[in-house]
């Protein structure tokens, strides 16, 4: 059984910023079929700055906690600041993941950066450090229990 740390039981069992936004100015889903971990970010982008996110996971503690700290990290920050959230700093914000559940932040890492995609799509804008031909795949790989 992994051990989590105290912060990531915090944000397992008091989420932050949990909720869809109807009128989401861009939605980014994304998950994992080998263990079922999935979610989906909602922002609000006001002045190039997410001014709101909020998302749903469906998930093991872990994948919670990621969602949680991974909205707290961006909320108020540019686009271009968030494009600098990875899964090694939603981790590292954390405290640290058991090594079998690392995956879960790449997932939080990579559903925000999709809703970022999603915006400037809708908006045809170009955002420094979101290529035009991006992918991002969605990585294959077991996940702990």
């Amino acid at each position: 059984m992994p051990v989590y740390s105290e912060k990531v039981m915090q944000h397992f069992m008091n989420p932050h910023n949990v909720g869809e936004i109807e009128d989401a100015d861009g939605v980014g889903e994304i998950g994992n079929p080998v263990c079922g971990d999935m979610m989906t970010f909602y922002i609000k982008v006001k002045d190039n700055r997410i001014e709101d996110v909020k998302y749903k996971t469906f998930g093991c503690g872990a994948a919670i906690a990621v969602s949680s700290m991974a909205s707290d990290m961006v909320k108020g920050k540019t686009l271009q600041e968030a494009l600098l959230v990875t899964p090694a700093k939603v981790a590292q914000e954390l405290e640290g993941l058991p090594k079998n559940k690392l995956h879960c932040s790449n997932l939080g890492a990579q559903a925000l950066r999709k809703a970022i995609r999603n915006y400037a799509i809708n908006n045809k804008i170009e955002i420094p450090g979101l290529t035009d031909n991006e992918e991002i795949e969605e990585e294959e790989h077991a996940c702990g229990t």
